[in-house]
């Protein structure tokens, strides 16, 4: 038995069935029965049960999914210490950042890094805000771009840049013709809006909690892009930041600021509290520093 035939049974499980959890692995049927065929050899014991609703666990099923589970954890955060040990001695730079950020810094950021730095091997991953930081924490990565506000204690942050939120809206929305907007004036408003991934909906879920009611959550999306686009059409409304709708068509649009505080989008450079930075790292620090200096003074446009 190897870790692979624990991730067949524990998909198995999950899908209370091998012909879902084949299509999930891209494995046949057969071969999946297989390999849980040998587990019981193996262990000696029934561990799966056939039923008119699915799979079932027997009990030594159950006691071999728990243990199998936490093998599976420890056996991966393992693999990231070790990775991450590597790393480190090598002088690797392994970025992992949120959706939005690199197209704040210009992509151009990383290419130029890259070839300032021919030695230094670089890599770098996007995810949504949310699974950066899961990431993260099990130490996969060196270096992180991710959406505050963070837990207290986690990371050494520097900040990157700070964006305000504002509503979209087509122009021939009667918000459109607002110099700001409240949050309450969003309700009943069919919103497009980032998933629960994003710390983008938090933000604007908690100010409408705080207002005292659930928005109109007409879909949720992994992209700015759908977000204006269901706003170009006039299907509802959206939300928005300064530099993402610059890169968008606005002809049919506006980006109207909310009243108050806290309609902040803000982004981190992160790496691990009490983890020193490699000679590597500070030399992506302090590029990345320069490069957004010179965005800010329009030496560099993005």
């Amino acid at each position: 038995m190897n870790t692979r035939d624990m991730d067949c049974f524990c998909a198995i499980t999950r899908e209370k069935s091998i012909t879902k959890a084949s299509k999930v692995l891209y494995m046949s049927p057969q071969g999946l029965s297989k390999i849980i065929k040998n587990i019981e050899n193996e262990l000696g014991a029934k561990l799966l049960i056939r039923t008119s609703s699915g799979i079932e666990l027997t009990q030594s099923g159950q006691c071999f999914y728990e243990k199998v589970c936490k093998i599976l954890s420890d056996y991966r955060d393992m693999k990231n210490d070790i990775l991450h040990i590597e790393q480190r001695d090598a002088g690797v730079i392994d970025l992992i950042s949120a959706y939005g950020i690199l197209r704040l810094l210009t992509p151009e950021c990383i290419r130029q890094f890259c070839q300032s730095y021919p030695e230094i091997e670089f890599t770098y991953r996007e995810y949504p805000d949310r699974e950066v930081e899961r990431k993260f924490q099990k130490k996969d990565g060196n270096v992180a771009f991710s959406i505050g506000p963070f837990e207290e204690g986690l990371y050494d942050k520097t900040e990157l840049a700070s964006c305000p939120v504002r509503l979209l809206v087509h122009r021939s929305h009667p918000l459109a013709k607002r110099q700001a907007v409240s949050i309450g004036d969003i309700q009943g408003e069919p919103l497009f809006i980032e998933s629960s991934e994003f710390k983008i909906h938090h933000l604007i879920l908690e100010k409408c909690r705080e207002a005292g009611f659930c928005p109109d959550i007409a879909f949720e999306t992994s992209g700015f892009s759908l977000c204006h686009k269901m706003c170009r059409e006039g299907k509802g409304i959206s939300v928005t930041l300064d530099f993402i709708s610059e890169d968008m068509s606005m002809d049919q649009l506006a980006c109207v600021p909310f009243d108050g505080e806290g309609y902040q989008w803000t982004a981190y450079m992160l790496t691990r509290k009490g983890e020193p930075r490699t000679a590597e790292v500070e030399l992506f620090h302090r590029h990345v520093d320069k490069w957004l200096q010179g965005i800010r003074k329009g030496v560099i446009t993005r």
